[in-house]
């Protein structure tokens, strides 16, 4: 990467190791991606739950909540700092925009996950190449891509804010499934039917990764018993 404004990357005195040795686990980051409506932001909020429980430390990146902030859109920004700041960098949902969403949310779950934290991100992110982009910049093992596939049909179904019926009369343009397309991912790490399973099942299946992969420490059976008398609570 050119760097021709003099910026220069600092080392700090408490290293990764260091936190993740704290923290009793690795950090990395956990991509939920799906058509809206297919269930990665439930999947994401009864995952962190359940990490929660455990004793792990993890925080949930959601898409609605960062477009109310970080990634506000130029209506939201303009009255606290002007029309000319606004219109430079509010986003909204064109495919420039969007990639700049992830750029972003991709920068700050980096974060999360060199300081030792489970970064959850739930975003449709509909574009293979700038998920790809989010991978690249971390290091192997770290990003883990997880599919959440879900028929079109239910997502449509489910429809929890009705943006669908909206696209489909024609009310909202450039919707991912309806008229703009969603890039599946090709050899994602995990693939969740959220068609056929409950949230908790599918949250199950990411920790059993996470204990695959050694970024998370193997269940004991104290754990199993708390994890399972969250799901009847949260049941």
């Amino acid at each position: 990467m050119v760097n021709d404004t003099n910026v220069t990357w600092h080392e700090h005195q408490v290293t990764r190791s260091n936190r993740e040795s704290l923290n009793g686990h690795k950090g990395c980051v956990i991509w939920f991606t799906g058509l809206s409506g297919s269930g990665k932001s439930t999947i994401a909020n009864t995952l962190d739950h359940k990490l929660h429980q455990w004793g792990m430390h993890s925080v949930v990146l959601d898409g609605d909540n960062v477009r109310h902030a970080l990634n506000a859109g130029t209506s939201m920004l303009v009255e606290s700092h002007g029309d000319a700041f606004a219109q430079r960098f509010g986003l909204g949902f064109s495919a420039i925009d969007r990639e700049e969403n992830i750029r972003r949310i991709g920068a700050v779950a980096q974060l999360f996950s060199q300081a030792g934290i489970i970064g959850l991100t739930a975003f449709i992110s509909p574009y293979r190449i700038d998920r790809d982009r989010v991978r690249n910049n971390l290091v192997p093992g770290e990003f883990i891509e997880v599919f959440v596939d879900t028929p079109i049909e239910v997502c449509e179904a489910r429809d929890p804010k009705g943006l669908y019926k909206k696209a489909r009369a024609g009310e909202l343009k450039g919707f991912t499934g309806i008229d703009d397309p969603y890039e599946a991912p090709v050899s994602p790490e995990l693939v969740l039917s959220a068609a056929e399973k409950t949230p908790d099942q599918l949250a199950d299946e990411v920790i059993a990764y996470l204990v695959g992969q050694g970024i998370c420490p193997p269940l004991d059976d104290t754990v199993i018993l708390e994890l399972q008398a969250g799901e009847t609570a949260h049941g």
